[in-house]
């Protein structure tokens, strides 16, 4: 594991082929600014373009991953165009093609809950609190989580949790769908880094195959056998392929 080092708010640090990006402001309890977003998204494209990064974890320092957008920072640099950085880091969030993991401790707010949606796992412990105050705000929804949120959770879950905003722990999590796994806070990070891990070590076309797959929710039936079907010839003639049967009936494996 490589030393870790901090960029604008962000720390990095390289384990193998994960890259782990943590929220590191913790005494403003890791709320983003612009230039923590512009980190993020320089570090998300970095790793798409990176063959050896297979996943990225995101996490918080000081037990606490992220109280949401800085609003102090927030207001003085508005949404003046596409160039934000708030929106140039939720465009590589919602198209980032490698696997994305988050482990959640403490308070999860706003954006902080709303890009677990994007994330193909979440991991949360028991001291995991989320909330998406958007409407006490005045605001509404980003993210996408209006359509992402209704899809996981249902339309009145997920209601409920924009309209009313109310705080919900990482049971209530786990009971919608945002999290894979609850653990206990001292094995978070462990738990993460495993999970992240084992996932980096597996044949890698066919774990971004698999992504993009899941991510095309809108497919009719037909057209999802035929596209899965020409993955699968494809992967059948792959070095991936013939290295893990290869292993699979090595002795003693």
């Amino acid at each position: 594991m490589s030393a870790a080092e901090n960029q604008s708010g962000i720390e990095y640090v390289r384990d193998g082929a994960v890259l782990h990006l943590r929220f590191d402001r913790p005494a403003k309890k890791n709320a983003i600014t612009g230039a923590m977003y512009t980190a993020m998204t320089a570090a998300l494209h970095a790793a798409q373009n990176d063959p050896a990064v297979q996943v990225v974890l995101i996490s918080g320092n000081g037990g606490c991953f992220t109280a949401g957008n800085d609003l102090k920072d927030f207001i003085t640099a508005p949404l003046s165009d596409a160039n934000a950085p708030v929106i140039v880091f939720l465009k590589i969030l919602a198209s980032f093609e490698k696997i994305m993991i988050a482990a959640v401790r403490g308070p999860a707010i706003g954006i902080g809950t709303t890009l677990l949606l994007h994330c193909d796992m979440v991991l949360a412990a028991e001291t995991a609190r989320f909330q998406l105050p958007f409407v006490d705000l005045a605001l509404v929804p980003e993210a996408a989580s209006s359509l992402l949120l209704p899809r996981l959770a249902g339309y009145q879950r997920a209601a409920e949790l924009l309209l009313l905003g109310e705080a919900f722990d990482a049971a209530r999590g786990y009971e919608i769908g945002l999290v894979n796994r609850v653990v206990a806070d001292s094995e978070l990070d462990a738990a993460a880094l495993d999970v992240a891990r084992r996932i980096a070590a597996k044949p890698r076309a066919a774990v971004l195959a698999t992504k993009r797959l899941l991510k095309n929710p809108g497919q009719d039936v037909g057209a999802r056998v035929m596209e899965e079907i020409e993955i699968f010839r494809v992967q059948l003639q792959s070095a991936e392929l013939r290295e893990a049967i290869a292993s699979f009936f090595q002795p003693g494996t």
